[in-house]
């Protein structure tokens, strides 16, 4: 069997790593000429570090990203909402990552050049189209992004688009889809070189419909007795004016966001302080995308981003791709015949994270904050007077067995 792979990001890394370890032939073909570290931080939840572990790649990410200890909700006036420890600190097997996007992927991406064998990896293929041909086959063109020139097309098996939000293979499966859907908030991203804040690996979420979302990022910047704090700065808009293509790499203005943080400065961390110590900013609106019917169409599907965008809620975006890549390539071990192992993968994959895109619409495990905020408006003595701490820890639940990360699960 021969797979192509739409797109050298996270879940086309880790798919192609999944597929080869099992001994099946993964080509990756991606857009850009040259893997950059590029982007801010995301966390990996450890039922996705587990499966980075059996591909080999739990000492890569030690060495550069951040254990998170601990997750901390805290109101827009610095109370405290609720708090709990995370990964190793709450009894699973493998931890939780606050790591740099970018290199996260350099790191795969360099993995996966000494697992697969040479000419395996493409860079400068950008997917023009495709087409089944009798038989099963899938026949892919490609061109160079930069200069439009044709390149050879490529024979597979089957067709798996990990190609992001902007999908080439959906737009195809969907051609009146349409744009990702916008629900009127814009965040601002970026990194700042400073010092950790409460336990110094705490990932912290501030306030509710205004929210400011940071954690510690680098192993590098720890080791030399500091942090690079990741941060994402997000509130409401007016949506009659519309948005521009969201694009991580899309740089914005510090004026257009920091006044509204110009109050934020508590004991525990000063927010304008740790922004204005950042280089650049980069601005994206908050965008996903309507849970599909269906994800695959003779010999091609979807993966990650591709098929289920959601919002940056809940630390699950690039660990739903890892997940799907797992479920993916071990269908096809398990069952030796491509249509089937399609057909599981969906079956298993689509209705989970069609659940946790229509959940993150209604604010992820976060909604605490906001209920907080909008239970007591003028702030409280104790958070239990506003929500009984049952009710905080079944959110905090339901939300990890949603998402399949309870620690029963992952550790089983």
């Amino acid at each position: 069997m021969k797979a192509l792979i739409i797109g050298g990001g996270i879940g086309g890394l880790v798919t192609a790593l999944e597929l080869n370890k099992l001994g099946l032939e993964a080509h990756v073909f991606e857009s850009v000429g040259e893997v950059k570290p590029l982007g801010v931080g995301i966390n990996l939840l450890p039922h996705c570090v587990r499966c980075l572990d059996a591909l080999g790649a739990l000492s890569r990410l030690e060495a550069i990203g951040i254990p998170t200890a601990d997750h901390a909700y805290y109101t827009n006036r610095g109370q405290r909402v609720w708090g709990e420890p995370r990964g190793l600190a709450a009894g699973y097997k493998w931890p939780q990552f606050g790591i740099h996007r970018g290199e996260l992927q350099v790191a795969l991406m360099d993995l996966a050049r000494e697992k697969l064998p040479a000419g395996h990896i493409h860079t400068g293929y950008h997917l023009a189209g495709f087409e089944e041909k009798s038989g099963g086959k899938i026949v892919a063109s490609f061109i160079d992004r930069r200069s439009g020139a044709k390149l050879e097309d490529v024979e597979g098996d089957v067709l798996i688009a990990a190609d992001g939000i902007h999908s080439t293979v959906r737009a195809k499966f969907y051609p009146e889809e349409g744009p990702p859907k916008w629900n009127g908030a814009i965040i601002w991203r970026s990194a700042s070189i400073a010092k950790p804040f409460l336990s110094g690996r705490t990932q912290l979420g501030i306030g509710g419909r205004q929210t400011f979302i940071t954690y510690p990022v680098s192993k590098h910047e720890e080791d030399k007795g500091s942090g690079l704090i990741n941060w994402a700065a997000r509130f409401f808009v007016d949506t009659s004016k519309g948005f521009a293509r969201e694009d991580w790499n899309r740089e914005g203005r510090f004026e257009d966001f920091l006044p509204r943080y110009e109050n934020w400065r508590f004991d525990f961390l000063d927010v304008p302080a740790l922004i204005e110590k950042a280089e650049k900013v980069w601005e994206f609106p908050m965008v996903d995308r309507d849970p599909l019917p269906r994800w695959t169409f003779g010999r091609a599907t979807l993966l990650g981003d591709a098929a289920h965008p959601m919002y940056p809620l809940g630390s699950n975006g690039a660990s739903q791709a890892i997940l799907d890549a797992r479920s993916l390539a071990q269908a096809i071990s398990d069952l030796g015949d491509i249509d089937a192992a399609l057909a599981r993968y969906e079956d298993e994959r689509r209705g989970p994270t069609g659940n946790i895109v229509l959940r993150n619409r209604t604010g992820g495990p976060e909604v605490v904050i906001r209920m907080a905020e909008e239970r007591a408006p003028d702030g409280f003595k104790s958070i239990e007077d506003v929500i009984p701490r049952e009710e905080l820890e079944r959110i905090s639940a339901n939300y990890k067995q949603l998402a399949r990360f309870d620690i029963a699960s992952v550790n089983a």
